[in-house]
């Protein structure tokens, strides 16, 4: 599916634009606050070419993978989402409610999420650059090394600069005044006090001088000040003048109150931070790296990680070192070894598939998304080996004292922890010993194993229409999900009577809780899924009876669901009926039989292994 046909229907899917009321994206997954949670059909989009939905923290996120970037992009470009500004009594009673903790965290993923590339971007220069002076093909004095050099430095030098831009964004403020404000403090007429002594004066106030170069606190410190000063200054000054007395004025007593007050404080609490992580190490190095080994997934899933960012910049930026990331990484690694071991041991090619497009990501560049809600959440076993083993390898982090000194991630940035050795002997026992799990122990447990069918067809096999109507091809159903054959080939048929009846003999293996659709897998290993009627979801289960429930072993012609037709239709609902091969990729040709109309025990499909 292309970008653009992804993102359609996911806006569709998420309720349509009027009810998004605000979109952003991180590194995977695209994170909508929605206006009304429910009218998002959950199913729906879990049957896209995506990896999760997760609602957490008054966030709808949709997991899409490192591709979000382009999906995201493909939503600007058809909806007007992000391009006006709601107002106040716009805003979701859902996010009135969130709590602080939940707004921090989302402040805070909103505001580093765009710079983060930028930072990864450089990490990976500094990492090129210690491997070659260290095996000799560049000197440390060369015009090329330091011209690299200050390509990978000028992201942390400027930080203020960069981070005072995003954070502005993410606050709703003028950017350009927030990063004019960060550039303040990094100003040579500023830093040039600092060659008279530690102190100076503003007003006859004592300003304490600071290197505010790579700081990440003293500015959010600032942005927030800013923030409430911009509220306050567009209630009392006239409409007229606001252009230009506001920048003016939130410039000219910003910058003075960051440098007097917000910015040593700013410096304090880093220090405090980096004072009580090295005193956590400094008591006990393998259990503090345990415990953010065994959390670092959990964390992920629950958005948590972003707490950790500003930390692990600020070590790095101000220390040059960083106690934190080796464990991190060996999160990543030990999700790589489960996205690894699925792919060696499972035989389906489309699991192999998933399987790795998890391992790629976290083993290349430490990005973790895709292989938790692709291989972890999908096979539980693999949750409880990664946890065990980031655990376990973080352990071995803090006994061998591993620092990392850029922020980097991926099997190519090895040589910027230290010690090296120390850093490969964790990383390896995250990787091989999750992979090891995985392939000894399975990552199936029994019960989804022997639910799950393998097709044994030999020759053909005939699937008989669930429904009495008139039959329609599929590439004119008016749902592009259903249409593009996404989610496998098929046929449609348009019901003349309210009865679902089971096409073969199988096993029920879903049924929504609305009663609109329902899944079979036969005997044979065909996954079928009977979808009556389109974006029914939303009538909630209203006009449908189920028959059956999950699990339930059913045989040819016995009633599935029941529904009212006159109903739904006047409700304003198209009847059109899917019949989906969902598995369609196992087997050489999936043939519709050319009639039409039919019904329930007239042959329908034709499938050849």
């Amino acid at each position: 599916m292309s970008y653009q046909a992804l993102a359609k229907d996911i806006l569709r899917l998420v309720g349509g634009e009027e009810n998004v009321y605000s979109l952003s994206h991180c590194i995977t997954r695209l994170r909508f606050i929605l206006k009304d949670n429910k009218k998002a059909d959950k199913k729906g989009l879990e049957q896209l070419d995506i990896l999760q939905v997760i609602e957490s923290g008054g966030q709808y996120q949709v997991v899409i993978g490192t591709h979000v970037g382009d999906v995201y992009k493909e939503i600007q470009e058809i909806s007007n989402i992000g391009k006006g500004d709601a107002s106040k009594e716009d805003v979701p009673e859902e996010q009135n409610k969130k709590g602080l903790g939940s707004k921090i965290f989302d402040i805070i993923s909103g505001s580093f999420t765009p710079i983060i590339p930028a930072i990864l971007g450089s990490g990976m220069i500094k990492a090129l650059l210690t491997i070659l002076t260290m095996v000799g093909w560049l000197s440390t004095e060369s015009g090329t090394y330091l011209i690299l050099s200050a390509a990978s430095n000028a992201i942390f030098y400027f930080l203020p600069v960069i981070l005072g831009i995003s954070f502005g964004l993410k606050m709703g403020v003028n950017p350009y005044i927030a990063g004019a404000i960060g550039a303040a403090l990094l100003e040579p007429n500023f830093t040039g006090l600092m060659q008279t002594g530690d102190v100076s004066s503003f007003l006859g106030i004592p300003v304490v001088l600071m290197n505010y170069s790579s700081t990440v606190f003293p500015v959010i410190l600032a942005i927030s000040g800013y923030t409430l000063l911009d509220k306050l200054l567009k209630k009392v000054v006239h409409k007229y003048l606001q252009t230009l007395v506001n920048p003016m004025l939130s410039i000219l007593i910003i910058v003075p109150l960051t440098v007097i007050v917000f910015g040593p404080f700013g410096v304090y609490v880093g220090d405090a931070i980096a004072s009580g992580i090295v005193f956590a190490f400094d008591k006990s190095a393998i259990l503090t790296s345990f415990i953010l080994g065994i959390t670092g997934i959990p964390f992920v899933v629950l958005g948590l990680h972003w707490g950790m960012i500003p930390i692990i910049i600020s070590n790095l930026a101000t220390t040059g070192t960083d106690f934190m990331l080796g464990a991190v990484q060996c999160t990543a690694f030990a999700v790589a070894g489960a996205s690894m071991g699925v792919f060696l041991k499972a035989k389906d090619k489309t699991i192999k598939t998933n399987s790795f497009s998890g391992f790629v990501p976290a083993f290349l560049s430490g990005i973790t998304e895709p292989g938790i809600y692709g291989v972890l959440f999908q096979y539980k076993r693999t949750f409880i080996y990664a946890i065990i083993m980031s655990g376990i390898s973080s352990a071995f982090i803090g006994a061998f004292g591993v620092k990392a000194t850029q922020m980097t991630g991926g099997i190519f940035t090895i040589p910027t922890f230290l010690p090296v050795l120390g850093y490969v002997v964790s990383i390896s026992i995250a990787f091989f010993g999750t992979m090891l799990l995985t392939m000894f122990f399975g990552f199936e447990d029994k019960k989804k194993a022997t639910d799950k069918v393998e097709p044994k067809l030999d020759g053909e096999h005939t699937i008989i229409s669930p429904l009495t109507g008139a039959v329609t091809p599929l590439n004119l159903v008016n749902d592009p999900v259903f249409s593009s054959e996404t989610m496998g080939k098929g046929i449609a048929i348009e019901p003349t009577e309210g009865k679902v009846f089971s096409p073969t003999n199988g096993v029920v293996s879903t049924i929504f809780p609305t009663g609109h659709a329902v899944g079979i897998t036969s005997d044979e290993g065909v996954e079928i899924l009977i979808h009556i009627g389109i974006n029914t979801v939303e009538l909630e289960g209203k006009h449908y009876l189920s028959h059956v429930k999950q699990g339930d072993q059913v045989n040819r012609g016995d009633i599935l669901v029941s529904f009212d037709i006159d109903k739904i239709k006047d409700a304003g609902y198209d009847l059109i009926t899917p019949i989906i091969i969902t598995n369609s990729n196992k087997f050489k040709e999936i043939t519709p039989i050319r009639v039409e109309s039919v019904q329930p025990n007239d042959p329908l499909i034709k499938i050849t292994l």
